[in-house]
């Protein structure tokens, strides 16, 4: 397939992630609180791994395609290209939040572009820490259901409740990020601590990516050599 169209599917999907998630924690975090944020990003992911997986698979997350890459299902350069079009994808939705927020009178009920920092709950060792493991366990799940046939249609729904369940741990603590192109775009124009802090939910995410590759060989080395029985997940191309 044309790369360009997998370029753009990762750029659009990864805007509509964003744009709906952090979207969704700016106009919904007091008034529908946190089960409503991760039920946000858990649905629109899910979504989208069946609109755009035939595409490109279906990364929108620079994690998710650093495990990809580490695993060997995309090229170097294929992955750069991927980087580049989930960041500015992160960067289009987070100025289409600040836009909302600043000139279309929409309360940020967040107080930050729902960008993500620590401080007020979590220590910056807390929040690496955090972030790593909930991106392994998320990347780890993303990983694992691609690389397998049975049932291809719960693949989305996989992915989707593993996002979800992230957020549901992590949202009052630094908002949640497992993902560095979600952190990005809301981060540059919000500007502030978390524009400083930054650094943390792109190193954090991308180190537990790199150890999700590492053991998802273990996880389905595991699956092959145990009681065949129905399993969840299936390839997304």
């Amino acid at each position: 397939m044309d790369n360009g169209k997998r370029y753009g599917a990762e750029l659009l999907g990864t805007f509509l992630l964003v744009f709906f998630g952090a979207g969704t924690a700016v106009a919904a975090l007091d008034t529908g609180g946190v089960v409503v944020v991760a039920l946000a990003f858990g649905l629109v992911l899910l979504a989208l791994v069946y609109v755009f997986g035939p595409v490109s698979g279906c990364h929108v997350n620079p994690a998710v395609t650093l495990g990809a890459l580490l695993t060997g299902r995309i090229s170097l350069p294929g992955a750069i290209g991927y980087w580049i079009a989930q960041v500015l994808g992160g960067i289009a939705a987070g100025f289409l939040i600040f836009a909302l927020s600043h000139w279309g009178d929409v309360p940020d009920q967040t107080g930050h572009l729902g960008a993500n920092e620590y401080g007020a709950t979590i220590n910056l060792g807390g929040a690496l820490v955090l972030e790593i493991v909930l991106t392994f366990f998320f990347v780890l799940v993303v990983l694992v259901v691609t690389s397998r046939t049975e049932q291809v249609g719960v693949t989305g729904l996989a992915i989707g409740l593993a996002l979800g369940t992230c957020h549901l741990v992590a949202v009052t603590l630094d908002g949640t990020s497992v993902n560095p192109a979600r952190s990005i775009g809301p981060a540059l124009f919000n500007g502030g601590a978390p524009l400083s802090q930054l650094w943390v939910f792109i190193v954090a995410p991308l180190i537990g990516g790199a150890l999700a590759a590492a053991a998802s060989p273990l996880a389905l080395r595991a699956a092959r050599t145990g009681p065949r029985r129905p399993q969840a997940g299936a390839d997304t191309p």
